[in-house]
């Protein structure tokens, strides 16, 4: 019993004075808002000109102690098969989709599930996030989950916000989840 005790005292010390590095990674379709969000995140402006990710890219955003290695991974279709590897071992996955792209949903909910499916990434929380809400036609929360079939997905955690990183939207409850699944670890 005091063991435990101790065990406890010992991890909120950590948490305390040390920073909780944790990495998440960004994946979805081109376009849909990764490299923006990250950037977003991180600085706390958007930026209309956001090039395309190329491959990947790497930021670390720092809020109070915990610190976030964001993976943020392209999305055109050759840069697909990466997914999964920058996807083992992360407390968390990150799916953006475009809410406003209603010709590319299905091909976004398929990637999502074929990604879901890899047996290494069993058990890994998912956020998925209906980015552009600010746009005409754009899908609320309620149709995203019916559109992409996210309640058919059992073995994981699974939450579902509706952004928009242009106005800003939703960017607060984003970070706190971010934030409450880099403390949770795997």
């Amino acid at each position: 019993m005091s063991l435990s005790f101790f065990q406890r005292l010992l991890n909120w010390w950590r948490r305390l004075f040390w920073k909780a590095p944790t990495d998440m990674t960004f994946v979805g379709l081109h376009n849909a808002g990764k490299s923006t969000l990250v950037h977003v995140l991180a600085s706390g402006q958007f930026n209309e000109d956001m090039i395309p990710t190329v491959g990947f890219n790497m930021r670390k955003i720092t809020k109070g102690n915990v610190t976030i290695k964001l993976w943020d991974i392209g999305g055109q279709p050759r840069f697909r098969s990466m997914w999964e590897r920058y996807c083992r071992g992360v407390n968390a996955i990150v799916y953006m989709v475009d809410a406003a792209d209603h010709d590319k949903l299905e091909a976004s909910r398929n990637e999502l599930h074929n990604l879901l499916d890899k047996p290494q990434l069993q058990g890994v929380p998912v956020l998925v996030l209906g980015n552009k809400r600010d746009l005409d036609g754009a899908l609320d929360e309620k149709e995203l989950i019916d559109r992409m079939n996210l309640s058919s997905i059992q073995d994981r955690e699974i939450c579902c916000y509706s952004i928009s990183c242009k106005e800003k939207e939703n960017i607060d409850i984003t970070l706190q989840w971010l934030i409450q699944h880099s403390k949770s670890g795997r």
